[in-house]
């Protein structure tokens, strides 16, 4: 099995050498390279093509949000591009959320522990979002309720550019998929994981994979996250509905 290969960017030294050794640590995790600052971080994604950038959310110069969005917005190789988990001290940082709307797979508290860390990197790589239910919950919430000026300069993807009548454009684009698609999609917005949607639907787990994927894509997206903000938008989930514990 081939170890994911995870770039590590963070202003700090020693975040940045206690991180490595976190992650070298495990055999299916290995450091394909670092960056200080934001700038660093767009150029060594760029020439090293990781797997994953472990972000900094707050750096000098080029924030970890702006690096984000150039890194999934510029991409040139033919590949994959990487997932962005970033890195933060507050769970309700508002940058984390424009992060996110730039493309960014998920988010981690810096205090984690280094096994729910290694985890989140797995899970990114994987595809999915980092990002328990009840943060989903939160997050969707704050990012919608952001004013429009936060998030006007910060990079989205193809298909993800703001719209005049949000609401109006979200319910289009997700008028565009099956009946099927719509139950999975509701799911992912509620923070479920694949294997809860294949369990609730009665599918199997590469099933759901493969409807997720297909969202993502006939909608435009970059990740989970967005697809259940896109959900949010529409108005699929006012109120929105309590996770299954």
């Amino acid at each position: 099995m081939t170890p994911v290969r995870v770039l590590i960017a963070d202003d700090q030294e020693l975040v940045r050498a206690a991180l490595r050794l976190m992650i070298e640590r495990r055999a299916d995790l290995t450091v394909a390279g670092e960056a200080a600052d934001g700038q660093e971080a767009v150029a060594a994604a760029l020439a090293l093509r990781p797997d994953v950038v472990l972000m900094d959310v707050r750096m000098p110069g080029m924030t970890g949000v702006e690096a984000t969005g150039r890194i999934l917005g510029d991409w040139p190789h033919d590949g994959p591009r990487p997932r962005v988990l970033m890195l933060t001290t507050f769970d309700l940082d508002e940058y984390v959320h424009a992060s996110l709307r730039a493309g960014a797979s998920g988010f981690v508290l810096k205090n984690t522990t280094p096994d729910r860390l290694a985890d989140a990197i797995r899970v990114v790589a994987a595809g999915e979002a980092a990002l328990a239910p009840s943060v989903t919950r939160r997050i969707i919430g704050a990012v919608t309720a952001l004013p429009a000026a936060l998030l006007a300069d910060v990079p989205r993807p193809a298909g993800g550019a703001a719209r005049p009548d949000a609401r109006s454009e979200a319910a289009r684009r997700i008028g565009e998929l099956t009946a099927r698609e719509l139950e999975v999609l509701i799911l992912v917005a509620r923070g479920m994981s694949n294997t809860r949607v294949a369990r609730s639907l009665g599918l199997s787990e590469a099933g759901v994979k493969s409807r997720v994927n297909r969202i993502l894509t006939r909608l435009g997206l970059e990740n989970r996250v967005q697809a259940a903000i896109l959900a949010h938008e529409a108005g699929l989930m006012e109120p929105f509905p309590r996770s299954p514990s």
